[in-house]
């Protein structure tokens, strides 16, 4: 029934601003460009914008993380593009590594260096 992960989508203030940010970030531009709606291809995963006013506390309970070939590398590339540390990187066990970081618009952003995940 399930066929896995297909999206995770942040709601910004200005997609415009939050379009080429993390365009910046990915190092490449959308495949969905709409005043509605950005989307990103992300290792065939979608990365999704939708512009909406940010509430005043930002929703913790769900945490996307993208995966990464160097957890450290990624977590510094994120900070210099003006991403706020959430969490520094920590070993979660069996090589896993995992950071969070707040994006320019309130999102929390995680990324994971899992040497045993594949996709398929």
């Amino acid at each position: 029934m399930f066929k896995g992960l297909r999206t995770a989508i942040y709601q910004v203030s200005d997609i415009d601003k939050a379009k080429a940010w993390y365009a910046r970030v990915l190092g490449f531009a959308p495949y969905f460009d709409q005043p509605y709606y950005v989307g990103f291809n992300v290792g065939g995963y979608e990365l999704g914008m939708q512009p909406d006013a940010p509430s005043k506390t930002a929703v913790e309970n769900v945490v996307a993380y993208w995966g990464v070939e160097n957890a450290q590398s990624a977590l510094d590339h994120l900070l210099a593009a003006g991403a706020t540390a959430k969490a520094m990187v920590t070993d979660v066990g069996e090589g896993i590594k995992v950071a969070t970081v707040v994006d320019p618009f309130g999102n929390v952003f995680g990324i994971i260096e899992n040497p045993h995940f594949k996709a398929s």
